[in-house]
């Protein structure tokens, strides 16, 4: 009789396992990129229903109110609480393989050095990739005007501007390549069917935007996913989008006026 409910058992248990990982991923998604993928989703329809998408403008980082305390309060409690779902996942990992998150998915500072040029050699091959797609996405009426910065003009703006780069890059990194990566492969899922799909949800809460962010943010998606797999570090990939961010906020709120681009 043992030697029968030994294999039961353990089938049940993997069964019970696969459905545990597949219910995490979708509540994870559904409180975080996934729900921003399908607000995206919904707010291109809209757009694309107004008026075409070359003639409209979309702004990032907007004010949240008109009296500076609390347009600066509201800022940092938006940064705060973006970024709990990455704690949320750090936890879920501990959790379930009792080993520290930070190390697994490489997101410490144990080879600070190497990851810093692997993160700024990313960063000028994306850099230059995105700004073609966007030109193309511009060119070709499929893409949204963007304005990365349409906060007011406070000292506080440049600093918030900043942790919302770290926010950006955090989140992005840790859930869409680091975590999510490791509940697919728990699943079995295959290499390349990690990377695309990890890619498409990137791309998908970018509509928002227009189709060339979506194609823009998916290459980004492949190039990443490919290099976390080979080197199972995520922090390169979490300085990499942190300087893409960076520049195009920071650099809009203080030069864009000065050039002709201002809000």
């Amino acid at each position: 009789m043992s030697s029968l409910e030994g294999p039961a058992s353990e089938g049940s248990s993997r069964a019970l396992l696969r459905r545990v990982l597949i219910w995490e991923i979708l509540i994870v998604l559904a409180l975080s990129l996934g729900k921003s993928g399908v607000y995206a989703v919904v707010n291109l329809l809209d757009k694309a229903t107004r008026a075409p998408l070359g003639s409209q403008t979309t702004s990032l980082n907007n004010s949240l109110n008109s009296r500076e305390i609390f347009d600066l309060t509201y800022q940092v409690l938006d940064i705060f609480f973006t970024l709990v779902p990455v704690a949320l996942v750090l936890f879920l990992l501990f959790m379930s393989l009792r080993v520290s998150p930070f190390r697994m998915l490489g997101f410490d500072f144990a080879r600070w050095k190497l990851d810093l040029l692997w993160g700024f050699l990313l960063f000028l091959t994306m850099g230059l990739g995105t700004l073609g797609v966007y030109a193309a996405g511009r060119a070709l009426g499929v893409t949204t005007a963007i304005v990365p910065s349409a906060l007011d003009e406070y000292w506080w703006t440049v600093p918030v501007l900043l942790l919302s780069a770290i926010r950006h890059a955090v989140l992005e990194e840790v859930v869409i390549v680091g975590w999510f990566f490791d509940r697919l492969r728990r699943l079995a899922w295959g290499s390349v069917a990690i990377i695309l799909v990890s890619a498409l949800v990137r791309g998908s809460y970018h509509l928002y935007q227009g189709i060339g962010p979506f194609i823009g943010n998916f290459a980004m998606g492949l190039v990443f996913g490919a290099f976390y797999l080979k080197y199972r570090r995520v922090i390169p990939l979490v300085y990499a989008h942190f300087l893409l961010d960076a520049v195009g906020f920071v650099g809009f709120a203080l030069f864009g006026p000065a050039i002709g681009i201002g809000k």
